[in-house]
């Protein structure tokens, strides 16, 4: 193992390839309800960026996680937090603990990873998100909550309405720190940390650790240990990449025949208005699609989530900002029927396949026109795709995404 050390953290860049002495939850300090839980749950081994993190924020250390989707980061900064939290109630209005997440559906995916768990040392968890009820949130923290999962906005409103209060936490995650930068959060995320105590334990996961998740890293953190999970290979590589030159008028034909394929797929598109065009065009055709966008209630997109989740839809049509809160192991095609308008974002919308080592498919649909300004975006997100010209029926577009006609989709339910 490798430690490089520079002026505001200590590095250690973590080998893909296991230890000869496999590390167990129990060996890692955590204590033994939680681990009864986790195996009662059918996790009985850490993944690699848990193995190395747990043990340093049990010991109350600041620490930078970064890993690829599917890594095991909930668990990775999850877990200590349960087992630090646990040791005394908290106070009303006052939560022992704050994990900010950038998107409503992030919020959900680690409140359901986590809350079972914490059951079994008797915390209280709340979800603190908007499109939600916020006099459940507050009747929820004046009973009194151990673990918050907030999004930044309506974390601030419920300070300001004398709801809560943040000068008793003990641990702060920002999870996704990256994308809460992108998408505006940094004076509100700043704001929140700076209502702390300067003794709180922070613990920073993301997918990039520059820009202004730097400047969290030096403001805010207490020389924090920085954790890289090292794989094999990169997310990217384990992806294929296409694109789809199309003429404009095949366009809406051509979405509809992939939607057709066997298998969970995820569109994306950059508007809502575009999301329910594109989802309401492929259903009125027979695919049982749906629209995820954050112009829906919550009730709605958690709804669509689990719909999803559960087999019961096919095909969701997304908008960038549900890009990271969709985390569903089994896609094994995502479509970008908009182009992305920068790297990070194809990366992001990409990363909903391929998870965890496994492989996926990534196409894109372009007009003529778009050609050139998605070799450079490709160019700049250090990806390789291949071009193909198709037209509705066309064999290579049957070949890459097993796209179905209306007469085929028919002769294979009967």
């Amino acid at each position: 193992m490798t430690t490089l050390l520079d002026r505001t953290t200590h590095a250690v860049v973590i080998p893909a390839a296991p230890a000869l002495d496999e590390p167990t939850f129990e060996s890692l300090g955590l204590p033994a309800p939680l681990v009864a839980a986790l195996a009662k749950a059918g996790i009985t081994a850490p993944f690699p960026i848990q193995a190395e993190t747990i043990p340093d924020a049990l010991a109350g250390q600041d620490l930078l996680g970064r890993g690829s989707t599917g890594s095991g980061k909930t668990l990775a900064f999850g877990l200590p937090v349960l087992a630090r939290v646990a040791q005394m109630p908290a106070n009303p209005k006052h939560p022992r603990a704050v994990i900010l997440v950038p998107t409503r559906e992030l919020a959900m995916q680690v409140n359901d990873g986590l809350e079972p768990l914490g059951r079994a040392l008797g915390l209280h968890f709340k979800t603190v998100v908007g499109g939600t009820s916020m006099p459940k949130q507050i009747y929820a923290l004046q009973r009194g909550v151990d673990v918050i999962v907030a999004t930044p906005g309506r974390l601030a409103d419920l300070i300001r309405q004398g709801a809560c209060s943040l000068d008793e936490v003990e641990m702060v995650v920002l999870d996704e720190a990256d994308q809460m930068c992108d998408m505006g959060f940094l004076p509100e995320v700043t704001a929140l940390l700076e209502q702390c105590s300067p003794a709180a334990q922070t613990l920073l996961f993301s997918a990039t650790l520059d820009g202004d998740v730097d400047t969290i890293v030096r403001e805010h953190m207490h020389d924090p240990v920085r954790h890289e999970l090292a794989p094999e290979t990169s997310p990217v590589d384990t992806m294929e990449h296409h694109v789809l030159v199309v003429n404009r008028e095949d366009k809406a034909v051509i979405a509809t025949e992939i939607a057709r394929r066997d298998g969970r797929t995820i569109m994306f598109v950059r508007s809502q208005l575009g999301a329910e065009r594109v989802a309401g065009n492929i259903a009125d055709r027979g695919v049982n699609a749906k629209a995820l966008h954050g112009g829906m209630s919550q009730y709605a997109r958690t709804r669509t989530m689990a719909e999803f989740k559960e087999g019961r839809i096919d095909v969701l049509v997304a908008t960038d900002v549900a890009a990271r809160g969709i985390h569903v192991d089994d896609i094994s095609l995502v479509v970008h029927v908009d182009p992305p308008e920068d790297p990070k974002a194809y990366l992001h919308r990409a990363g909903r396949t391929a998870r965890a080592g496994a492989e996926g498919r990534v196409v894109t649909i372009v007009l003529r026109n778009q050609r050139k300004g998605l070799q450079r975006l490709h160019e700049r997100a250090g990806v390789s795709a291949t071009e193909h010209e198709v037209v509705p029926g066309h064999e290579r577009l049957v070949e890459l995404t097993g796209s179905r006609t209306a007469a085929e989709a028919r002769a294979a339910s009967r």
